[in-house]
Formats: C-alpha cells, sequence, structure tokens
C-alpha cells in the first residue's frame, strides 16, 4: 500500500509500532513524520492489548496496564497528530481502532477491562470530535469484530471450540481478515468521508445487531 500511495497517488503512508505510553518518543515520531513532508494529514492509531481474566481475578496493576495502553496510549496518540495538525493549519483526519467488545460483552470471553477500554476508545473520539472540529479535524473510530490473526491462532490452539463457535456469533458465518479493513481506513483518512466526524464505523458482521 505504501508504494501504491506513493506511485498512484502523489502521497505517502508510514507505519511506526512504537510503545505508546512513550509520549516523548512518540511525540518525536510524529513530529519527524510530519516535518518530512510539512503536513500531516491522517492517522490511524491502531495500539492495543487484551487480557482474559475474570472479573474476580482482576489485579489493579494488570487492569491499569490496559487502560494505559487502549485509552491513554491512544489519547496521547491522537493529541500527538492533532498538534501537528494544527501546526500547520490544514485539518486533517483522525481514526482510532475501537472494537465491537466496546458496545457488547462478548459471549464466552471474559475480559472486562479490555471491554470496557474499547468503550473509552469510541467515547474518547466523540469528544475529541467536538473539540477538534473547529481546526478542521475529524475523529472516528472503527469497530471491527473478530479478526483472525496469528494472536487468535494462537488462542484457537488453547480453546479450539471458539473456532467453530465465533463465527456462528454473527450474521454472515464467518470470521474477518485483516485485509478487509483497509478499506475502511482508507475511507475514513480521505476525503471520501469528508461530513463524518465522531462516528463509530462498526464492522463485525452484523454480531452486535443481534
Amino acid at each position: 500500500m505504501q508504494e501504491r500511495a506513493r506511485t498512484q497517488l502523489g502521497t505517502s503512508l508510514h507505519y511506526r509500532q512504537i510503545d505508546v505510553r512513550d509520549v516523548p518518543g512518540l511525540n518525536k515520531v510524529v513530529t519527524d513524520i510530519a516535518d518530512a513532508h510539512g503536513r500531516l494529514d491522517g492517522l490511524i492509531a491502531a495500539a492495543g492489548i487484551q487480557q482474559e481474566t475474570p472479573a474476580l481475578e482482576y489485579s489493579a496493576e494488570d487492569a491499569n496496564r490496559m487502560f494505559e495502553v487502549n485509552v491513554t496510549g491512544a489519547f496521547m496518540t491522537a493529541q500527538a497528530a492533532a498538534k501537528q495538525m494544527i501546526r500547520f493549519g490544514k485539518g486533517g483526519s483522525i481514526v482510532m481502532i475501537a472494537s465491537m467488545s466496546g458496545t457488547v460483552a462478548n459471549r464466552g470471553l471474559i475480559c472486562p477491562a479490555y471491554n470496557a477500554s474499547k468503550a473509552g476508545v469510541i467515547q474518547l473520539a466523540r469528544n475529541l470530535a467536538s473539540e477538534w472540529g473547529t481546526y478542521g479535524i475529524r475523529v472516528n473510530t472503527i469497530s471491527p469484530g473478530y479478526i483472525v490473526t496469528a494472536m487468535v491462532e494462537e488462542l484457537f490452539k488453547q480453546y479450539p471450540e471458539r473456532r467453530t463457535d465465533w463465527p456462528t456469533q454473527n450474521m454472515l458465518g464467518r470470521l474477518s481478515g485483516p485485509e478487509e479493513y483497509r478499506g475502511a481506513g482508507v475511507f475514513l483518512i480521505s476525503d471520501a468521508s469528508s461530513f463524518m466526524t465522531g462516528a463509530d464505523l462498526r464492522m463485525d458482521g452484523g454480531h452486535a445487531a443481534w
């Protein structure tokens, strides 16, 4: 996608993997990208962690770590991008990856802190959208359903029944792949969604519609 963006669209895409708890490092990465191009048009904040632990067994340390990465980390990432967008005065679009788990309590999946953190991301995005709209900055979220990733494949080894059970919980009867979310990300950071902000784009195969 990076090569296609450069050759066909005359723009650039940058991917960075960083610990979002390192706020100075985070700000430096975003500032360096903006300085290199004299602008920053869009950001997709996708950092997140998950932990499957019953609520009665959750430690304060684990809960704090969950919110530090999934909520505060997402907040600081969006803030870093917004500062650059405001500095260059060209507006922009920020997309935060939430989850359908921010809307529903997943049947058979015990992740109380994770679900609460993703609900926090959805509400955070709405508030940032209302605050930064005057700068021409849009903020939206994508709420994916179950995605087959390497991490989920490992989970299926531990709980093989989930491979067959999870697809039955949505209207399409299957799980999604990471590539199915590319179009949504491009849509939200592009002018195709220029009048869309403060919204959550739920892509869960109809899971939460039942």
